[in-house]
């Protein structure tokens, strides 16, 4: 009985913390509610699977007042290549997990090969053009950090 108490003493001393058991990536932006454009457009990609696995990413997610940004036939037109919305969607992910209190100004390697380029004006972060305004939205599997406008790859 002492054997089986310091057995289950030790399977509960490794229960993922609390903060550590939030839901992935997907799953976090879906419920955010705000990136609906974005989840669609992971969907239609094919990226639903690896943005759902074990990472870690760093997503510099846009909003769908983002998307917005794009003319209707820009975007229906964007949605419907898979190939270049693939293309657009990886250039909006880092490897690894990098909380704001961890990034420099500089450039950095995205999942689809080119680099975005982080810098601070007046005080904000911005990615590219687009300025980040919120962030650290933790997911079991990464980040996720708010942008303003969507990225688009060279």
């Amino acid at each position: 009985m002492k054997r089986l108490l310091s057995v289950i003493a030790l399977s509960t001393a490794f229960i993922v913390p609390s903060a550590w058991a939030a839901s992935d990536i997907v799953d976090t932006a879906i419920s955010a509610g705000s990136f609906n454009t974005l989840v669609t457009a992971i969907k239609a990609a094919g990226l639903v699977e690896t943005l759902k696995g074990p990472g870690p990413f760093t997503v510099f997610a846009p909003t769908d007042e983002a998307f917005a940004k794009i003319p209707k036939a820009d975007l229906d037109a964007l949605l419907a290549n898979k190939k270049e919305l693939t293309k657009v969607l990886t250039y909006h992910v880092v490897p690894g997990a990098v909380m704001a209190a961890d990034v420099k100004p500089g450039m950095v390697k995205t999942v689809e090969g080119s680099d975005l380029k982080i810098s601070v004006a007046d005080g904000k972060v911005m990615v590219n053009n687009a300025h980040v305004i919120k962030t650290d939205i933790k997911a079991s599997n990464g980040v996720i950090h708010v942008i303003d406008t969507v990225l688009m790859p060279k």
